[in-house]
């Protein structure tokens, strides 16, 4: 094993920082591709990102921070305002995670326990990734059989995939759907001619934020999947490592909060750490930081090319789809599995019903006009089980069944 604060020589440490760069590709790129935003611009801040959090964890924690998905639902949502609007729930978002992070740094990891239980936090999570449902079957609507061969590929090469290639099922998936699509003319002129025109040394493009309330608001619930990540991607690398990193929980919050709100105010997508790259470190055991630099500044390269950037943008809708319909379903499910693992009960009357309204009121996107400033599902599902689930706890126990909050052998708390 090859521990954070080791390395192998330059050669072998450069090899293993390509391969995570190879494994955070197709999801880091495939963010601005389905929110419209600038490929390069994504692609620089994750790079920056990458590096900054290695600075501020002390390279104690190696990690990627790529796009996160969770920002597809409210950039989605937000796309008619405009990308200074969206840029601008992205910044609030990242303001916000640094804070959480200091205040987790000061007094522990409890507060986290405190304010977002497992039971509350799984059905903010789920209700982010199948919010998305729609915009998952109307782009494979547009190109069915394009779609289709995506999906299979993705599913065929994730399943039956061994070692690094299964883990880039993803990538796979999307480069097979896209040689289809140029095969099958579904690759318009517009598309190829974009490629052409771009040219191999440039400067990404650059966006500023702008401020609006009802798109600030519908960005905040992605700080509960954020905190999720980055809180089990440290347990999963101390988990590895053998090593105590409990004190890295808040430096990693605050890390990715500047990566988030630093891209935010350019013109990339908002970060989070990878689980992709995770799996690079259990196959290889290479959890050198080195290796993260080298991909980190790699990425920060690749950006300066807008001929990569303009390839990446000519991904039909087809293919988007077929990615998506697998992607936002393992961030529902993602929800689900924190439920699991957190032995969450789902029997007792405050976990049910504060989950099933926030579920319904997220997936099915309930949209309501408060004067000038118009909320989202996500939205009113994340304030609703957050304010609620409290209150409801109160409630069970001094008026319902009470203070014995035990039920089937698991405890409320649980």
């Amino acid at each position: 094993m090859v521990a954070p604060d080791e390395r192998l020589n330059w050669p072998r440490t450069i090899g293993i920082g390509m391969q995570h760069v190879i494994a955070m590709f197709g999801a880091t790129l495939l963010v601005p591709t389905i929110t419209g935003f600038p490929v390069s611009t994504t692609l620089l801040f994750s790079g920056v990102g990458t590096l900054l959090f290695l600075v501020i964890t002390r390279n104690r924690v190696p990690s990627y921070l790529g796009s996160s998905f969770a920002f597809i639902a409210p950039l989605t949502a937000s796309q008619a305002d405009g990308i200074a609007v969206q840029l601008g729930g992205i910044v609030l978002v990242g303001v916000l995670l640094f804070l959480i992070g200091a205040l987790v740094t000061v007094v522990g990891r409890g507060v986290i326990d405190a304010v977002m239980p497992p039971a509350v936090t799984g059905a903010i999570v789920a209700m982010i990734g199948l919010n998305l449902a729609p915009s998952a079957t109307g782009n494979v609507e547009e190109q069915p059989l394009v779609a289709a061969v995506t999906l299979v590929a993705i599913l065929l090469v994730s399943v039956g995939g061994r070692g690094m290639l299964g883990r880039l099922g993803i990538l796979v998936g999307v480069l097979v759907g896209w040689i289809f699509a140029a095969v099958t003319g579904n690759l318009t002129d517009e598309a190829t001619d974009r490629i052409s025109e771009a040219s191999w040394i440039g400067l990404p493009e650059f966006h500023h934020p702008s401020f609006q309330l009802d798109a600030m608001l519908l960005a905040v619930p992605v700080i509960v999947v954020l905190i999720a990540e980055n809180v089990g991607h440290v347990k999963a690398v101390a988990g590895m490592t053998g090593r105590n990193l409990d004190d890295q929980a808040g430096p990693a919050l605050m890390a990715d909060g500047v990566a988030t709100a630093l891209a935010g105010g350019f013109g990339g997508s908002g970060t989070t750490t990878y689980a992709e790259n995770i799996g690079v470190m259990a196959s290889s055991r290479v959890y050198s930081t080195a290796a993260y630099w080298v991909a980190g500044l790699t990425a920060t390269v690749l950006a300066f090319v807008p001929k990569f950037g303009a390839v990446i943008q000519t991904i039909p809708t087809g293919v988007l789809g077929g990615a998506a319909l697998v992607l936002y379903g393992m961030i529902g499910l993602l929800g689900v599995r924190i439920w699991q693992e957190n032995r969450v009960n789902l029997g007792h009357p405050v976990n049910l019903t504060t989950a099933a309204v926030a579920m319904i009121v997220g997936i099915g996107n309930l949209t309501l006009t408060l004067g000038d400033l118009e909320l989202e599902g996500i939205a009113w599902g994340a304030v609703g089980i957050i304010a609620g689930y409290p209150l409801l706890r109160w409630l069970y126990e001094h008026l319902g069944e009470g203070r014995d909050t035990s039920v089937r052998g698991y405890t409320l708390d649980a």
